[in-house]
């Protein structure tokens, strides 16, 4: 009996341990958005953002985003992989081509000339198969070459800032656009990439202080009025749960270390600039009612996180607001 009740005493010990160690990301992961990756990005919200100097990896997909997830059909039929004719056309030109013979030659045994006797009947039609076959590879062929020209004319048209801008982004690492990726959404073929200012990036910047502090002091007020609705709604459970939870998120001396710009475009009435972001803070998760350190808390002092900003088309750099945060992969 004893050994039982101490076999079911370790085995209690066990699931309390292994519990912990389930809820020690939970309670590790603290700062605004708590490490997740949430919001959105126009219609490139299911394509990774390009790698740049501050993140050369890929940014994590969103954890939450009221953007819908594009249907696979989504994509068109050019680009569909099957090689030259892969695409919708092609296949059914080849299908049709091959039911053409196919045709011919069960013609060929009705009438007693054989698999192959009835095609010299059509050998007008088929050598005009042949024709438009080839007229079909070669447009394949041009439309391929157009495609990857404009693509590498809209990759070089790099954004940089304005001469003398002094600040972490342009003085640790230059901004370069790292390439425009292309979302699955249709709306994304129509987006055009944009060119930022100076004064652009110096509001990112005050927006990466700013807001950690709006959410340190818990002031829902202010982040709504420095992120998107979305956002905001995210950040607004994530302070009830820590007061459901009894502890406060406090983040301080958020300093940006370096930063560069991944990606800025146009899509109908707004612009988006999707930025990699390296920055120091000090970062708290105390007892609210003590005011200290929560249990199995370990801060974290330094991390990098692309942010997408979303503004209206034409406005000025004080319209800037947070859409999304995706943490390094």
């Amino acid at each position: 009996m004893s050994r039982f009740f101490a076999f079911k005493r370790g085995s209690l010990i066990s699931l309390a341990l292994a519990a912990l160690l389930a809820l020690a990301p939970a309670v590790a992961e603290a700062r605004m958005g708590g490490g997740g990756s949430f919001g959105s990005r126009g219609s490139r919200s299911w394509s990774a953002p390009p790698s740049t100097r501050t993140m050369p990896g890929t940014a994590s997909p969103f954890e939450r985003s009221v953007t819908p997830r594009p249907s696979p059909g989504m994509a068109g039929p050019m680009s569909q992989p099957g090689g030259v004719f892969g695409g919708g056309f092609g296949r059914g030109l080849l299908g049709g081509l091959a039911g053409g013979l196919l045709g011919a030659g069960l013609f060929g045994l009705l009438t007693g000339h054989g698999l192959f006797g009835g095609m010299m009947g059509f050998a007008s039609v088929i050598g005009l198969l042949l024709q438009i076959a080839l007229l079909v590879f070669l447009a394949r062929l041009a439309f391929n070459w157009f495609t990857r020209r404009n693509a590498d004319v809209m990759a070089g048209a790099g954004h940089r800032p304005s001469p003398g801008f002094n600040s972490p982004f342009a003085a640790r690492a230059p901004f370069g656009a790292a390439g425009f990726g292309s979302g699955a959404a249709p709306e994304a073929a129509m987006a055009r990439p944009i060119k930022l200012a100076a004064e652009d990036f110096n509001a990112f910047e005050r927006l990466l202080g700013e807001t950690q502090a709006a959410y340190s002091r818990e002031d829902i007020g202010a982040l709504r009025g420095m992120s998107t609705p979305e956002m905001a709604s995210y950040f607004d459970d994530e302070l009830e749960e820590n007061r459901r939870k009894g502890v406060v998120n406090r983040v301080s001396d958020v300093k940006l270390l370096q930063g560069d710009l991944s990606e800025a475009w146009r899509e109908g009435v707004d612009e988006y600039a999707t930025v990699a972001m390296r920055f120091s803070l000090k970062d708290e998760m105390l007892d609210r009612a003590t005011n200290r350190p929560a249990p199995g808390w370990e801060g974290q002092s330094e991390t990098t996180e692309a942010w997408t900003f979303r503004r209206p088309s034409g406005a000025g750099a004080q319209e800037w607001k947070l859409s999304a945060i995706q943490q390094a992969a």
